[in-house]
């Protein structure tokens, strides 16, 4: 709880006819020591110290921020970094290595030594404007300001900081090119331009809005119902082997809508090819090996050159997944279902590429605003 004693020489016993003012000595909620001095009596000393202790107790939560700000606090970004990072063990790998990439090269440069407590919304800003001058790519700029702001974010919530150094800071503004769409009639052409796999291929991507890595590891065991397929791994193009889907654990999986051509297809692959263990694709050199997206990537690459594919410039094999957007909002299928289907880690990513797509106008709102305001 605490002392109290005096600092004259009369001994203990010799205290109470002492005129000297009595001293208490404690530690505080960050575990400082404290002394005070100024009381007559030692039940003025005593009365003291139990209010103190009293407070202490009643306060077990601002005692562990306390402890909290003054370790973290004065810690360089550097060493609270690599405490955090240790626990996203959530991560995918190809997302782990991302994180790293950009806390080697842009954060640790610009914060390695810096203490934790003497951020704020200016040292954040001249982040964000030093990147800018430096020319660094908007989609990096953004990342990096995500994940800087992800650990100041954590760090507020120990009580390091009043207020969040990253409120009112612009963050960097990137928006994705917009999409490069294969017409039907383009989307006819490419099913029959390569040979089976990449038929396959263009059926998955187009018809169920699967990832390249996704559509390598399709599976006859995932048509969970006849209009319905679950894709619940895909082929990591970074380990090359089998591993949960982009943004998602091991065991989450997401339904995406199954059309009645694409299970043709399927099921036309699994009686011409065969299957293993389910899945329709293996590597072609070595069976027990995953198939690998590249090699279909290679393939379009090669249709490419040798002018076999009809395809307006910007187009990549990926346009296939966008061309399930575009074919889901142009029949008026919700936003919000096809942010879920394809998988996105944010419906926002969803509007920034495809809100072009959606056939709403201000002059078909206006029109049926109308009709309501008529009745």
């Amino acid at each position: 709880m605490g002392s109290f004693f005096k600092s004259c020489d009369h001994p203990r016993i010799r205290w109470s006819k002492c005129p000297h003012d009595y001293k208490i000595r404690y530690r505080n909620l960050t575990g400082r020591q404290v002394q005070e001095s100024g009381f007559a009596t030692q039940e003025s000393a005593l009365g003291r110290l139990n209010e103190i202790f009293e407070a202490k107790r009643k306060t077990p939560r601002a005692q562990a921020k306390a402890a909290r700000i003054e370790k973290y606090g004065q810690m360089p970004f550097g060493q609270y970094a690599a405490h955090w990072r240790t626990g996203q063990r959530h991560l995918a790998e190809s997302s782990a290595r991302q994180l790293d990439s950009l806390l080697a090269n842009h954060l640790l440069p610009a914060f390695n030594g810096r203490r934790m407590n003497s951020f704020d919304h200016k040292v954040v800003d001249e982040f964000v404007r030093k990147m800018e001058e430096t020319g660094v790519g908007a989609a990096t700029q953004s990342n990096a300001f995500d994940k800087l702001a992800t650990i100041l974010l954590d760090a507020h919530n120990l009580g390091i900081f009043e207020h969040n150094p990253v409120r009112g800071v612009r963050a960097p503004h990137y928006t994705p090119s917009r999409a490069v769409i294969p017409t039907p009639d383009q989307l006819a052409a490419l099913r029959v331009s390569g040979d089976d796999t990449f038929r396959l291929f263009v059926d998955l991507m187009s018809g169920c809005g699967m990832r390249n890595g996704e559509a390598a590891a399709v599976n006859v065991n995932n048509i969970v119902a006849a209009d319905v397929y679950r894709i619940n791994e895909q082929v990591n193009q970074t380990t090359k082997k089998y591993g949960p889907l982009k943004h998602r654990r091991h065991e989450e999986y997401r339904d995406v809508p199954l059309p009645a051509r694409i299970r043709a297809t399927i099921e036309w692959y699994a009686d011409k090819h065969g299957t293993a263990d389910g899945y329709l694709l293996r590597h072609p050199k070595e069976s027990a090996r995953p198939f690998q997206p590249y090699l279909v990537q290679n393939q379009w690459q090669r249709l490419k050159r040798t002018q076999s594919l009809d395809v307006y410039e910007g187009m990549t094999i990926y346009s296939l997944r966008h061309f399930f957007a575009s074919n889901c909002l142009s029949h008026g299928i919700p936003i919000t279902d096809v942010a879920e289907w394809m998988g996105h880690k944010s419906i926002d990513i969803t509007f920034k590429i495809y809100r072009h797509l959606m056939p709403a106008t201000l002059g078909q709102a206006a029109r049926v605003l109308d009709l309501g305001l008529a009745a």
